[in-house]
């Protein structure tokens, strides 16, 4: 991880306009209409210790989806992009607790 504060590098894809797409989106899964008393079904996953297939899972389902229902849906991709940092974070939490 970086660790010093640097610029905005001169983005080639427009990663900002991306990444900021990816905020609003992931934002807005934490609505009401994806979380029951502030938990979301993902952390019951998570804590049952089925996250990380989950995520994969998923990652598969929405890959494959991509340009087949209702065409090229970029949501499709930013779920596969937003289960990614959820594996990242699982990943993360694994290899804390084998320190």
């Amino acid at each position: 991880m970086m660790n010093k504060k640097q610029k905005n590098p001169d983005y080639k894809y427009n990663e900002g306009k991306a990444l900021a797409e990816l905020k609003e989106y992931i934002d807005s899964t934490y609505d009401e209409h994806y979380s029951k008393n502030k938990f979301q079904a993902t952390e019951f996953i998570i804590d049952g210790g089925h996250g990380e297939g989950f995520c994969i899972g998923n990652i598969m389902k929405y890959a494959q989806r991509y340009g087949k229902k209702g065409g090229k849906n970029k949501r499709d991709l930013l779920k596969v992009i937003h289960y990614g940092i959820i594996a990242l974070y699982i990943n993360q939490m694994e290899e804390s607790e084998d320190d």
